[in-house]
């Protein structure tokens, strides 16, 4: 059967959650990568939600119960670096967000660096923690060589997605992420599964041909977004991976580097008034004058944040049968 259909937020929770623990994740690893995977469906992110379970679940091996302790290799007050062990990212991020948040808490500023992971998920998720907690936030995360950089058709850096975030007076912080790829690699796997074909001009074959076909894309390379500029930020992400101590060229859905930085600014500024600066920049964007017929202008963040809020409200996320016809099967 193929198609979507409408599950209630809560079968969603349960969908997962039963998935993870037949996967063999104990209750409070299965909460953490739930939690993430269900704030991706009801920000209408569908490619990071459910589906991306699958995934997941083929990169573990069948042999052995799945990590999810992560160790701690080396330490300052305001520093540290995390072994993962090969732990799913969305659990491994997470240990490491939250420490960083301690950290610029009692320090005023905060970097901890993350590996042996892989699957990180939506870097909006943790700086919006930070966010919540008034502090300013800068993360990064390098994988394994899907992209291409510009000019070029051989895969030399990953999906490398990047991401600041700022707290506002406003209950809507500002937060900016972006990946330096055209699509990610969730996209191509999913148009697998659907049997669906890419769009025009984000992907190539082995040859280095422009592609749509999913498959032939995931041999080839993916497409860089921005140009010049955009190999550059996925060039800095890359090396920010090898930071965090993980190889610069990790192998497949193998040993991942996550860098997250936390700075309180009130070590430089009355906290208040610089979250009051940061909405009242927010209001005057939205004021600002679109071009002609275009729609009205908004601040990062904010289209997720109205989505989830709308779906929430709703009660419901379409999902693909065929996607909940895989969990079921886990």
């Amino acid at each position: 059967m193929s198609g979507k259909v409408k599950l209630s937020i809560a079968e969603a929770r349960t969908l997962l959650l039963d998935s993870l623990k037949r996967l063999g994740y104990p209750e409070g690893p299965a909460k953490v990568v739930a939690d993430h995977l269900l704030d991706a469906e009801l920000r209408s992110y569908g490619v990071g939600g459910l589906a991306r379970l699958l995934s997941v679940a083929e990169n573990l091996d069948p042999n052995a119960p799945p990590v999810t302790e992560v160790i701690t290799t080396r330490e300052s007050p305001c520093t540290a670096q995390i072994d993962g062990g090969d732990a799913v990212g969305y659990i491994v991020a997470l240990a490491a967000t939250e420490m960083a948040i301690k950290k610029a808490k009692n320090c005023g500023v905060s970097v901890v660096c993350a590996n042996g992971t892989w699957y990180t998920g939506m870097l909006s998720y943790y700086a919006e923690l930070a966010c919540k907690e008034n502090l300013v936030v800068v993360i990064t995360s390098h994988c394994t060589a899907w992209v291409a950089p510009h000019g070029g058709c051989e895969p030399m850096f990953g999906t490398n997605p990047m991401c600041m975030g700022f707290p506002s007076a406003e209950k809507v912080p500002v937060i900016w992420d972006i990946g330096t790829s055209k699509i990610i690699q969730a996209e191509a796997k999913l148009a697998v599964r659907l049997g669906e074909q890419l769009k025009e001009g984000v992907a190539y074959d082995p040859e280095g041909n422009p592609t749509t076909d999913p498959l032939a894309a995931l041999k080839g390379a993916l497409a860089v977004w921005g140009e010049a500029r955009g190999s550059g930020l996925a060039v800095a992400v890359q090396l920010l991976g090898a930071m965090a101590g993980a190889p610069v060229l990790p192998e497949e859905l193998k040993d991942f580097g996550y860098v997250i930085m936390c700075i309180d600014p009130g070590c430089f500024v009355d906290v208040d008034r610089f979250k009051s600066e940061v909405a009242k920049y927010s209001e005057k964007m939205r004021e600002s004058k679109p071009l002609a017929g275009g729609p009205k202008l908004r601040m990062p963040f904010e289209r997720s944040y109205a989505e989830r809020e709308k779906v929430k409200a709703r009660d419901w996320i379409e999902v693909e049968q065929r996607v909940i016809d895989g969990l079921k099967k886990l």
